[in-house]
């Protein structure tokens, strides 16, 4: 239990979660997973069951900023982890949750723990993001009703709040960024999202031939808006992890699977700079997580020389001439 539930101000959360339990199914372990960044995360190992040990996952907020906003971000992850229940996409099932810590001593859910683990490294990069691109489709095409519709998305960056690197030495490149989505949003059509699709979100197993995504996780920012968006999002992060080119080459991946994305170029830059700009001035809040699961060679030097040489990619490729 050394992972938190013994020790002051988990007694109420520890209390909860046996109350739902059946029979005389009890908490034999708690395990901190690490990656995370916006919550603490525990895996439960239960014991005392009919059918034996198994394991949940429990999701906490307990930073301030997020404390404010548990409450939605948790009944939203809650309603759509029901919604996916009854599709294909690998994701866990909702066992409870308490978004207003009325019994926790913190905003929780619980949910099934999903097989499978993160995978960072770069070897086998290019086959994860084969895999991710498919899957990253295969979420957009779900077929949701209007009145189950998620939030509009929400953008993560805007002109006033972006932070280019103190020590740059490539303001002209960040300016024109800036200056890209100062205009209003392009015209899309909206499809589901999950909002923060990238390799730390999702869980592979197997190798080789037999290498497959087990489960997709973090659902408390899905969204209703442009599929441009999400492979937006997966692509930064992916120039962030294995270099520029990886980030370049997601898109494509993506349009090869059968996705559609922009047809018109400019719209389509809009929606990779709103989101690389969301990462300014150096991913260090990514980079955290991405260095407890092993990347330690992340530093803010590499991660600020990736995402400048990320932007001047896009302006290349996308960019008027």
């Amino acid at each position: 239990m050394g992972a938190g539930f013994d020790q002051e101000g988990w007694g109420d959360t520890r209390s909860w979660v046996e109350k739902g339990l059946p029979g005389a199914e009890r908490i034999d372990r708690a395990v901190r997973l690490r990656g995370g960044w916006t919550s603490q995360m525990r895996r439960l190992d239960l014991d005392g069951g009919p059918g034996g040990r198994r394991s949940l996952v429990l999701r906490s907020f307990v930073k301030p900023f997020y404390l404010r906003h548990a409450e939605g971000l948790l009944t939203r992850e809650a309603t759509i982890l029901r919604l996916l229940g009854d599709t294909d996409v690998p994701a866990a099932t909702l066992v409870a949750v308490d978004a207003t810590a009325q019994y926790c001593d913190h905003p929780s859910l619980l949910m099934s723990l999903l097989p499978g683990a993160v995978r960072l490294d770069d070897r086998g990069a290019e086959d994860r993001a084969e895999l991710l691109a498919r899957q990253l489709l295969g979420i957009h095409r779900l077929p949701v009703p209007a009145h189950r519709r998620p939030r509009t998305y929400q953008a993560w960056a805007s002109p006033e709040r972006v932070t280019p690197p103190a020590a740059t030495e490539r303001p002209e490149l960040w300016r024109r960024a800036v200056d890209a989505i100062r205009r209003d949003a392009p015209a899309h059509q909206g499809c589901f999202l999950h909002r923060d699709f990238h390799p730390g979100n999702v869980l592979f197993a197997g190798t080789g031939a037999d290498l497959r995504i087990s489960g997709v996780v973090d659902w408390v920012e899905t969204s209703w808006g442009p599929a441009d968006l999400d492979v937006a999002h997966c692509s930064t992060a992916l120039a962030l992890l294995h270099g520029v080119s990886a980030g370049m080459a997601f898109a494509d991946r993506y349009v090869a699977a059968g996705g559609t994305l922009a047809e018109d170029p400019a719209a389509h830059l809009h929606w990779r700079l709103l989101d690389a700009l969301g990462f300014a001035p150096d991913a260090e809040k990514v980079a955290v997580p991405w260095r407890e699961l092993g990347r330690v060679d992340l530093t803010a030097g590499v991660l600020t020389e990736r995402l400048e040489g990320y932007l001047q990619a896009l302006f290349e490729r996308y960019g008027s001439r």
